[in-house]
C-alpha cells in the first residue's frame, strides 16, 4: 500500500466512524449557521426522525450532555460506548437511567427527545471525583442536535422563543449571568438585544457539580436543597407546573426543557486532571436546562405591599400551589407588573406571574411553604369561576399527561399530584377558602417539635388501614427497596433517630390514631396491638373509583447501601445542609399499584371527617385574618 493511500485511510476511518456514531448533526449545525440572523424563525417543529430512530440527550452525573440518534438495535452498552468515545467519560460501573427505570438491552420505553442520565451504581461518591468535560475543539460537531433543542413537545410560543434565542446566539449576543439565587441562571437575548428567556442548567442547581456560586458537593440524582427533590430534577418540575397550568389559569410563563450549547455556562471541576476550568478560555458546552419566557416586571411580591394584588390572581396562584404541593412559594417568586388604568386580566392595576417551580411535586409529603396564607386575599371565598375550574380538574388525566410529556418524571411525584388534587377538590367543594386549605397542608412547630399537618395525619391513618388490609410481609429482603427512593443514610439520618412529636389532634375525631413515630424506609409497623376501630361509612358523589388509578407497577430493585456516615461533605455548605432533615411522616412511594388504589379510597373516606372538623374551627381564624386593613 502506498504511503499516501495509507495516510488517507487513517484520516478517513475515524471520521466515518464518528459520522456513523453521532449522525448528521454537524451538517445541520453548519447549515443553520449559514442562515442570516434576520431570517424569520419557523414556528413549526423539526421533522420527525426516520421510523425506528429516536434522538436522545444523555447527561452524565457531572453535567456533560451529548445528543445522539438511537436505532432499533441500540442498547445501553452502545450508548455508553458513544459517550466514552465522544466525551472521554469512564462508563465502568455505571447505569443508564430514565426516570425510575434502569435501562439495559431494551430501550423501547425511551421516547424521542428524551433526556437520559448516566449514574454510578453506588450513590456514595467522593466530591473530589473530577468533572470530565469535553476537551476536543470540534466537540460540537460530534453532537447530533442543534444549538437549542427542545426536549419533548412544546407550544408554538415556546418554539418561537427558542428560535429567537438561537438567532441571538448566532448574532454574537452573549447571555447575561444572573447574580441572584443559589443556582446558575442566565438571561438569553434575541437578535435585538432584548431579554426573552431565562435558562437554568440542571447541573448548576444548588449542590450540583457545576454550581457557580459555591453550593456544590453532590452528584445529579442525589437529594438536593429539599430532601425529596433530587439534584438535577428541578428543570422538569418547572415544565410540569407550566403544563399543569391549564388555560394559563395562574399565569405561569411558557416553559420547556431544552438542550442548549454555549460557552457562557459554568464548569467547576478540573478537566481531565488539568488546571481548573476558570483558568481556561470559555469553552463551548452543552447542557440540559429549563427554558422559561422572561417576564418584564416592576418588582416582586416581597418588595411591595400585597393589598393591591387582585383577589383572583392570588387565588389562582394558590390553586396551582396546592395541586403541585409547592414547597417554595415565597414573595420573591411572584413577579408583579404595574398596569395603567386597570387594564389587567381582572381590571386591576397589577398583574401577578408565578415563577420558580423547581421545588414542587416532591417525592414525599413534607412541609410546604405558601406565603399567600398570610395575605388577606386568601381568606376570601372562591368565586364561582374558580370553583368551576377546580371541579373540572382531573388528577388522573393530569398524571397521564405528565407521563406522556415528561416521561422521566418519577411515579412518586405523580402520586403527590393526584393526592393533592383530590384534596383540593374535596376541600373546595366543602366550602373551605384558600387559606384554610393551605393551613391544613402546613406543619406546625410546637416547642422544638415538628408536627404533621392535618393532611399528613389523614394520610397516616389511610396508610395504617392499608397495612391492616394487607399486613407487612417480613419475607421482604432487608436490602429491597424502590429504585426511586433515597438511601436513608444519604438523607441525613432518617433511620437513625426515632422522634416522638406531640400531636394536637383535638380537631379530629377519635377514629384518627395519633401517630407515635415518623415512618422510616422499612415501614416497620406492628399492628397487632392496634384497637379495632369502626371504619366510618362515607359516600361522596365526587369520589374517584380505584379502577381509575391505573398507575404502572413500580419496579423493585436492590438498592446500594452506604455507610452510616455516607452523606457527601463538600467544601462549601449552605445553612440548609446543616439543618436537620425534614421529617417524613408518611411515604407514598413504597406502595405497589394495588396498595396505592386502596390507599386513595381510604384517604377519600377519612378526608370528609377531617374537613368537617377543620370547617367548624375555622370561623374565628377567618375573622382575625380579615381584620387587617386591605383594599382590594
Amino acid at each position: 500500500m502506498s504511503p499516501n493511500l495509507e495516510g488517507t485511510l487513517k484520516s478517513q476511518v475515524p471520521a466515518l466512524l464518528l459520522r456513523r456514531l453521532f449522525g448528521a448533526g454537524a451538517r445541520r449545525d453548519e447549515a443553520a449557521a449559514r442562515q442570516q440572523h434576520h431570517q424569520a424563525p419557523r414556528p413549526s417543529p423539526s421533522p420527525p426522525p426516520p421510523a425506528g430512530r429516536r434522538r436522545v440527550f444523555v447527561q452524565t452525573e457531572s453535567g456533560c450532555v451529548l445528543g445522539m440518534d438511537l436505532d432499533r438495535g441500540d442498547n445501553a452498552h452502545t450508548v455508553k460506548r458513544r459517550l466514552q468515545l465522544a466525551l472521554n467519560v469512564p462508563t465502568g460501573g455505571t447505569s443508564l437511567t430514565f426516570g425510575d427505570r434502569i435501562l439495559d438491552n431494551d430501550l423501547s420505553s425511551v421516547r424521542h427527545d428524551s433526556p437520559l442520565l448516566l449514574t454510578r451504581n453506588s450513590i456514595h461518591r467522593s466530591c473530589s471525583t473530577p468533572c470530565l468535560c469535553p476537551v476536543s475543539e470540534d466537540f460540537e460537531h460530534k453532537d447530533c442536535s442543534g444549538l437549542v433543542e427542545i426536549l419533548g413537545s412544546s407550544s408554538g410560543s415556546v418554539r418561537r422563543l427558542v428560535d429567537d434565542v438561537a438567532t441571538g446566539i448566532r448574532s454574537g449576543l452573549d447571555p447575561v449571568p444572573i447574580d441572584s439565587g443559589l443556582g446558575g441562571s442566565y438571561y438569553f437575548r434575541n437578535d435585538e438585544g432584548d431579554r426573552v428567556a431565562i435558562v437554568k442548567p440542571t447541573d448548576e442547581e444548588p449542590f450540583a457539580p457545576n454550581n457557580p456560586k459555591g453550593f456544590t458537593g453532590r452528584s445529579l440524582g442525589q437529594p438536593g436543597l429539599k430532601k425529596s427533590v433530587r439534584v438535577g430534577e428541578t428543570g422538569f418540575r418547572e415544565v410540569a407546573a407550566y403544563l399543569l397550568d391549564h388555560e394559563n389559569f395562574a399565569n405561569v410563563p411558557a416553559t420547556a426543557l431544552v438542550k442548549i450549547t454555549h460557552s457562557v455556562f459554568n464548569i467547576n471541576r478540573p478537566m481531565n486532571g488539568g488546571t481548573p476550568a476558570h483558568d481556561h478560555k470559555p469553552q463551548v458546552t452543552s447542557k440540559i436546562a429549563s427554558f422559561q419566557q422572561f417576564i418584564a416586571h416592576d418588582f416582586d411580591a416581597s418588595d411591595h405591599g400585597t393589598s393591591s394584588f387582585p383577589v383572583a390572581a392570588v387565588h389562582r396562584i394558590g390553586i396551582l400551589d396546592i395541586r403541585i404541593f409547592n414547597t417554595d412559594r415565597h414573595g420573591g417568586n411572584v413577579l408583579v407588573r404595574k398596569l395603567d388604568g386597570g387594564t389587567g386580566r381582572f381590571g386591576c392595576q397589577t398583574e401577578l406571574f408565578p415563577i420558580d417551580h423547581g421545588l414542587c411535586l416532591p417525592e414525599n409529603l413534607e412541609d410546604p411553604y405558601f406565603e399567600w396564607i398570610h395575605w388577606a386575599q386568601a381568606s376570601i371565598p372562591f368565586s364561582e369561576e374558580e370553583l368551576e375550574y377546580i371541579r373540572n380538574l382531573d388528577p388522573m388525566r393530569d398524571a397521564a399527561m405528565l407521563r406522556g410529556e415528561l416521561p422521566m418524571i418519577r411515579e412518586a411525584c405523580l402520586r403527590v399530584l393526584i393526592l393533592c388534587t383530590i384534596f383540593l377538590k374535596e376541600a373546595a367543594a366543602f366550602g373551605l377558602c384558600l387559606a384554610e386549605i393551605g393551613e391544613m397542608m402546613t406543619r406546625e412547630f410546637r416547642g422544638m417539635e415538628e408536627e404533621p399537618s392535618k393532611l399528613e395525619i389523614v394520610c397516616m391513618e389511610a396508610r395504617r388501614k392499608v397495612d391492616e388490609w394487607e399486613p407487612f410481609s417480613p419475607s421482604v429482603e432487608q436490602g429491597e427497596d424502590m429504585d426511586f427512593q433515597f438511601s436513608m443514610d444519604v438523607l441525613g439520618g432518617y433511620s437513625d433517630v426515632i422522634r416522638s412529636p406531640r400531636f394536637n389532634c383535638s380537631g379530629l375525631k377519635g377514629s384518627f390514631r395519633n401517630p407515635l413515630t415518623k415512618l422510616v424506609e422499612s415501614m416497620n409497623e406492628d399492628s397487632d396491638d392496634e384497637e379495632n376501630r369502626k371504619e366510618p361509612s362515607m359516600h361522596s358523589s365526587d369520589r374517584f373509583s380505584s379502577a381509575e388509578f391505573s398507575t404502572p407497577s413500580l419496579q423493585r430493585t436492590t438498592s446500594s447501601k452506604t455507610s452510616s456516615n455516607g452523606s457527601v461533605h463538600a467544601p462549601n455548605r449552605s445553612a440548609d445542609e446543616q439543618l436537620p432533615s425534614s421529617l417524613c411522616f408518611v411515604r407514598l412511594s413504597d406502595m405497589n399499584a394495588e396498595e396505592w388504589h386502596v390507599f386513595v379510597e381510604k384517604f377519600q373516606e377519612l378526608l370528609k371527617e377531617a374537613l368537617e372538623e377543620c370547617k367548624a374551627a375555622a370561623g374565628q381564624r377567618m375573622k382575625q385574618r380579615l381584620g387587617t386593613s386591605c383594599k382590594f
